[in-house]
């Protein structure tokens, strides 16, 4: 069995050190009321008992409260108080250095936690080190000074969890649409340098990384960028072409009937697409921004986004280009193809690609032929959206479509109905239309729905009575997030605020006003609403005895938000939280909490947002149909998926799902599983098995469980993850249940 300590180090558990610290509490009383060493073997091995059984790796606290629990249990009160008071003393002594001892280990490599908090980050990285070191600082001194006692004390007892805390102490938002359009159109600058207006498709290209880096590197969450901005530089691409061939045949003296020349313009066009869509491929797997990591940014492919038919096509080939390279992935350092997690790609499904006879379904067959081994496209159905994104004046069906700021947040549709009046400064603002590229986020606090249920002893009544004091504690957390970014300077992240990403405004002028009136979206997000309405009504939320519970409490957040909205005319939004590392923090915090109970905190990880647990039986279809109704009441975040076998061989069942996502559900993608050995070159499904308590994986070929041999890709929490994930979220890999 392992054990973390407090610096986050995971080492091996020995009962010899909880006798010990029995015997020393033993020591410190009168003779007569002591324990017996019959009494100290048998309190010690029960908590061995505990923690082997407890469903996670324990932390040292953990343990500690466990024995005193089981010398209490022993009717020794004198030597519990002995024990308490030790332990309070070293509490005392160790913070002066936590955040040091910190930092020491994870520079060794020897803080799990940390080297699992993040599946797309290489914690044995000089450039991720220094993140983790700076974020370590951060989150102290966010719970030492930036945030009231009352949400770190929430915090750190998992009812609640304040998102990024390790960006905190900098004035930073979380995620972002890109108004890409405006800074390839109108030029940018980057790192002081004057950035025209690109004279061909792939320039264009190359200036998009360029800004999508620096961009990463300002923020800490996700990205958007839409490929339809890219488009026009195709047209200009295509004239310069045709210029240079025209001069080549007169140099040459050669004549040429026009459909020749179009021929050769095509092809040389075609070539120049390819190099350009591989160098966002190649550029955004490859580069490293200052956070550690590749940038996260999601790529956006929406047909029905093109200004004209002939720009329609245009980006068709962009499409058709991107999905080719991706099904192609990239080479590790073996040589070998494999599948890369970013960009995230998402395709949007629209009435004329989505069945055969369609013009671009030809697109959506190339689609599905990708996701099928790469995982990606991810589905937005432009038919949904359009039923529940309405701006200003618009009605059911003839809403707005457009893409989610990284994995699934997602803004409110424009509620000023005319651009927010350009309050940005945009470049390419148009009157009238509503406004997303250039919007972005604020940030995340979660409520731990299962912490709600469990605290209310199932006593209806009294659950929507801390059900209304968590959501108030999280309107404080959220206050705490808005007000940090107030006052910010746009001098803070030139390229966003004053170069055209989000914002051209003057410098010294400061962002405010972008933080109200809807421009930009501060999330409430929730999790574990499976397990809440398991505990509270004995039943999952997809049986009927479950549902109307389920479908009450995420309304009742959504009027909370409404609540707070129109107070204090901020965007709060409900948001599906993608737990990573937190679904075993909150899961480990319930069982601290609450101990073990079947089917609610028996596991190491809880359900992410309103999904189906990964466990229970369903078919694909029937869980689309049933997550739907609970994306409409997630407007500010939601994907569903469907975990599936190896679809590389029936891709009409995989084109059959994304036709049923079209007509039923906003925003979906398929999980299948993209792995390699590279010790000896298994291409195949990497399983997880069980070694002395511990889960780990393991090449089912040749037994080979060296993660810096194993390329093993799985969808995480709406994105793929590359880095392999903490015990909690590898036990819910575990898990999950085919759905096809």
């Amino acid at each position: 069995m392992k054990i973390i300590k407090r610096s986050g180090t995971e080492v091996d558990f020995d009962i010899s050190k909880i006798a010990t610290a029995i015997r020393g509490a033993n020591r410190e009383v009168k003779e007569e009321e002591r324990l017996t060493e019959r009494q100290v073997v048998y309190a010690s091995q029960n908590v061995a008992d505990r923690v082997e059984a407890a469903g996670h790796t324990v932390s040292v606290e953990e343990i500690q409260d466990m024995v005193e629990d089981e010398i209490m249990a022993l009717d020794h009160y004198e030597v519990a108080r002995r024990y308490i008071i030790y332990r309070y003393v070293q509490s005392l002594k160790r913070t002066k250095n936590t955040t040091d001892d910190k930092i020491l280990s994870l520079i060794e490599c020897n803080n799990e936690e940390v080297k699992q908090e993040n599946s797309n980050k290489n914690p044995t990285v000089n450039s991720v080190q220094r993140d983790y070191m700076a974020g370590e600082v951060s989150k102290d001194l966010t719970q030492r000074v930036l945030l009231p006692a009352e949400v770190v004390d929430a915090h750190n007892k998992g009812l609640i969890h304040f998102h990024d805390s390790d960006y905190f102490a900098q004035h930073m938002h979380n995620c972002d649409l890109v108004n890409l359009d405006d800074m390839l159109q109108n030029g940018t600058v980057i790192s002081g340098t004057l950035i025209e207006r690109p004279h061909s498709f792939s320039t264009a290209c190359n200036i998009a990384t360029q800004i999508i880096a620096q961009v990463a590197s300002c923020q800490y969450g996700g990205q958007s960028i839409s490929l339809t901005h890219l488009a026009p530089f195709v047209e200009v691409s295509r004239q310069k072409i045709r210029r240079q061939v025209n001069a080549e045949l007169a140099e040459l003296g050669v004549a040429a009937d026009e459909e020749k020349i179009s021929s050769v313009v095509e092809d040389r066009l075609r070539d120049e697409i390819r190099r350009g869509v591989q160098t966002i491929q190649y550029q955004v797997v490859t580069l490293m921004t200052t956070n550690g990591q590749a940038p996260f940014v999601t790529v956006f492919m929406y047909l029905n986004e093109a200004r004209s038919e002939a720009e329609k096509r245009d980006l068709a080939m962009i499409i058709e280009e991107t999905l080719r390279q991706r099904y192609e992935g990239v080479k590790n350092e073996a040589g070998v193809w494999i599948t890369p997690a970013f960009p995230k790609l998402i395709y949007v499904l629209e009435e004329d690609n989505v069945a055969e006879g369609t013009p671009y379904f030809y697109l959506t067959k190339l689609a599905a032929k990708c996701t099928a081994k790469r995982m990606v496209p991810d589905y937005i159905s432009e038919k949904k959206m359009r039923e529940y994104k309405l701006s200003k004046g618009e009605t059911v069906g003839n809403g707005d479509c457009y893409t989610c700021m990284g994995c699934r947040s997602f803004l409110t549709p424009d509620r000023s109905g005319n651009g927010y009046d350009n309050i940005a400064n945009a470049l390419n603002y148009e009157p009238g239309k509503p406004k997303y590229y250039g919007r972005f986020n604020q940030g995340v606090v979660t409520i731990n729905l299962p912490d709600v249920a469990l605290s209310s002893h199932q006593d209806m009544d009294r659950f929507w009575e801390i059900f209304d004091e968590r959501l108030d504690l999280c309107h404080r957390a959220l206050r705490c997030r808005h007000e940090r970014l107030l006052g910010t300077l746009s001098d803070a992240a030139p390229i966003l605020w004053q170069y055209g990403a989000l914002a051209r405004l003057k410098k010294g002028e400061k962002i405010d006003k972008l933080l109200f009136g809807g421009y930009s979206t501060i999330s409430l997000g929730y999790a574990g609403l499976y397990e809440c309405v398991k505990y509270m009504t004995g039943a999952s939320h997809t049986d009927d005895a479950g549902t109307p519970f389920a479908m009450a409490v995420m309304q009742h957040m959504n009027d909370k938000c409404a609540e707070w909205k129109a107070a204090e005319n901020i965007d709060y939004s409900i948001y599906g939280t993608p737990l990573e590392s937190t679904t075993y923090k909150f899961a480990k915090c319930l069982q601290r909490r609450f101990g073990i109970i079947p089917g609610v905190t028996d596991k190491g990880y809880i359900t992410n947002s309103y999904h189906v647990h990964v466990s229970e039986e369903i078919d694909a279809f029937d869980k689309l149909k049933f997550e739907s109704q609970f994306q409409r009441l997630s407007p500010g975040g939601a994907i569903s998926y469907v975990e599936v076998p190896n679809m590389q061989d029936n891709l009409k069942a995989v084109i059959r799902v994304m036709q049923y996502i079209y007509d039923n559900i906003m925003y979906a993608e398929l999980n299948t599983k993209s792995d390699y050995c590279q010790v000896c070159g298994y291409d195949g499904e990497i399983k997880i098995v069980e070694d002395d308590g511990k889960l780990v994986w393991e090449c089912p070929h040749c037994g080979n469980r060296d993660q810096e041999t194993l390329n093993v890709a799985r969808r995480t929490c709406g994105y793929i993850g590359t880095q392999f994930w903490n015990q909690g979220r590898t036990e819910e890999i575990r898990d999950r249940v085919l759905h096809l």
